[in-house]
């Protein structure tokens, strides 16, 4: 992803870094890309929307985009992190309710299939994306995909801490279980069309059956 350099001017007396004129305007040609992007991806797929159309929904050129976006998959990675970012803050709010592992892990997973089926065409992309040979790869192991399994291993680690699970739980193998579980759930979610409460049924015994073996007593 390209970036300029000297975006920045300073207060030399107070220390503040003032964005520049240009600065400003190059942010706001990027948000433009970005909302003409993720208007087309969702209505086009990644492949069948390309960067001329996009240049156009946003009303500027091609050569406009390339100065701001390496390529389309940097467009679409770009647009991908974001939901990421903001999904595992949204997940990890509605954990922190939850009354119990499950409850809490059933309340995250359910938090990320609402997400993604308020914008399924956007889903159905992205799913195809991550498991592209080259494209797939960044964005399956990307930081904002880390994070995602990292929240859902935390519930499993307090669950622990708060005597509800053995000692013996083996974290991280039961949370990369639950994030297998939460991620394989997503072809019934965005492709055969499943309501929020048959992927929460679905949700809730995956979890039970997966943290079964370290539940106390």
């Amino acid at each position: 992803m390209k970036h300029v350099p000297g975006a920045l001017s300073g207060d030399p007396e107070s220390g503040v870094k003032i964005p520049t004129r240009r600065a400003l305007a190059k942010q706001q040609t990027r948000t433009k890309v970005l909302a003409a992007a993720r208007r087309l991806f969702s209505e086009a797929g990644y492949e069948g929307a390309t960067i001329r159309d996009i240049a156009a929904e946003a009303g500027m050129s091609t050569g406009a985009v390339f100065a701001n976006f390496t390529d389309k998959s940097d467009l679409f990675r770009e647009i991908m992190f974001a939901d990421m970012a903001e999904l595992a803050e949204s997940m990890r709010e509605a954990a922190n309710r939850g009354r119990g592992v499950e409850d809490a892990l059933l309340r995250a997973f359910s938090t990320g299939y609402a997400f993604y089926k308020s914008q399924l065409p956007l889903a159905r992309a992205a799913f195809c994306v991550s498991w592209l040979p080259e494209e797939g790869v960044e964005l399956r192991f990307s930081t904002a995909a880390k994070a995602l399994r990292e929240l859902i291993t935390e519930q499993v680690q307090f669950a622990v801490e708060r005597g509800e699970l053995s000692q013996e739980a083996e974290v991280k193998l039961r949370g990369d279980m639950l994030f297998d579980a939460y991620l394989a759930n997503y072809p019934e979610a965005i492709f055969l069309g499943w309501s929020l409460e048959a992927l929460q049924a679905k949700a809730r015994d995956q979890i039970r059956v997966i943290l079964a073996g370290a539940r106390r007593g």
